[in-house]
């Protein structure tokens, strides 16, 4: 009697298939874990296959112009977890707090000229607003995204503008209680709302949160807008600051250079490998790369000006902008996507507004308040909540003020 072979069991990490090695933590903790893109599903969710969430979901990332065969070969090259993540910006905020405490017990602020803090009320403080819209279009990243392998560095991108929020925010209490009748605390939803070296920066970060292709809004945010303004307001804002006797400022946007040469990392990374998935890619990421960098160079060009006529020692406009530009251009060609020719795209006519008073976008909004040094905000991501096809996030108001901005993607 002929008996049948037993069936050979699986081995513990047979979801990773024939590795023959023991995956890495990080790759324990992220493979399959986005259960909208579960196998032999009908549907992203258990409803009806043509429900809002169902339908938002097939129509901004399933369907989305950026395909791969598989997104969940995809690793960031950091690896992050989130025990990884928690213990590396532990260490950098011991670094920041120990800087804050000893120019405060030095009393620097008080130190500070005119033209100085013009320059943070100008250029430092009002960056919680276009921050704050940055982290929501992170937090949306991250919901929409095709794997956990994408979601999970989208999710810690998010908690760094978070903690650069909640930075600027403590930066301008203290300012506030030095220096109470600059406007400090009080001023700054006015400059980001009405000031005309703002308003290409307002424009292109709202445009951003009415971006829906999950995948669009990852080319305007990490590739374009992000790249350019970072340059500005966190590596120009720096080196101006220090020529101006600020050195807590070029301190402060040093230690948050860390984040930006992380969140690059990936960003570039995953360019890269959506290109090597996918030869049609490439015509996608540069159609995209080319509507959203007129609107970048706008933003750099604005703020320009104030570079060239608020600081007592600044720079040309011209040079803030075409600095900015190269850093951006440097940056797409490690992802591999290149130059972007002239700038220009018949597609990127904005028809949505700049608005005034609250900035909203989609369909319904959240506000939160802190003080300084405090800020809440939900991210969908393992820092808050985002419904189906929805993410929504609070801004702060430091000190005394009341500033508060909303943006959120509806759907």
């Amino acid at each position: 009697m002929t008996q049948t072979p037993a069936r050979r069991r699986q081995r513990t990490w047979s979801a990773f298939g024939d590795i023959r090695r023991r995956p890495s933590d990080y790759e324990i903790g992220t493979q399959g874990m986005n259960w909208t893109m579960r196998a032999n599903r009908k549907a992203p969710f258990e409803q009806n296959p043509s429900s809002p969430a169902n339908l938002w979901m097939r129509a901004n990332r399933d369907e989305s112009p950026l395909q791969a065969l598989d997104w969940e070969t995809f690793r960031e090259p950091d690896s992050l977890t989130y025990r990884s993540y928690v213990t590396q910006q532990n260490e950098q905020e011991a670094k920041v707090s120990g800087v804050l405490d000893q120019f405060a017990a030095a009393k620097a602020d008080a130190e500070l000229s005119q033209p100085a803090r013009a320059t943070l009320a100008k250029l430092f403080t009002p960056t919680r607003y276009p921050i704050h819209g940055a982290q929501q279009v992170l937090a949306y990243i991250g919901y929409m995204a095709p794997s956990g392998y994408i979601t999970n560095p989208a999710a810690l991108s998010t908690a760094d503008m978070l903690r650069r929020v909640t930075l600027v925010s403590y930066r301008t209490g203290e300012l506030q209680l030095a220096w109470p009748d600059d406007g400090f605390a009080t001023g700054e939803r006015a400059t980001w709302e009405t000031d005309e070296a703002w308003q290409p920066t307002r424009k292109a970060i709202e445009l951003a949160l009415t971006t829906y292709d999950w995948a669009e809004a990852f080319t305007a945010m990490n590739l374009v807008l992000l790249p350019t303004l970072d340059d500005v307001l966190l590596r120009q804002l720096g080196e101006v600051a220090r020529d101006n006797n600020d050195t807590l400022t070029w301190l402060l946007t040093s230690f948050l250079q860390r984040d930006v040469d992380r969140r690059e990392r990936w960003s570039g990374e995953l360019a890269r490998f959506a290109l090597g998935a996918n030869a049609d890619n490439a015509t996608v990421l540069r159609r995209w790369v080319d509507r959203w960098t007129p609107r970048a160079d706008d933003a750099a060009r604005a703020l320009g000006t104030l570079f060239e006529t608020v600081p007592e020692r600044g720079r040309p406009a011209v040079d803030v902008a075409t600095a900015a530009a190269a850093a951006r251009e440097r940056f797409l060609a490690g992802a591999g996507i290149g130059s972007t020719g002239t700038g220009s795209d018949s597609t990127s006519t904005d028809s949505a507004g700049t608005g005034t008073g609250t900035d909203s976008a989609g369909t319904g909004a959240s506000t939160g308040s802190a003080g300084a040094g405090t800020d809440s905000a939900g991210t969908g991501a393992g820092t808050g909540s985002a419904g189906a096809g929805t993410n929504s996030a609070g801004t702060d108001s430091a000190g005394a003020g009341t500033d508060s901005t909303t943006a959120v993607h509806g759907g």
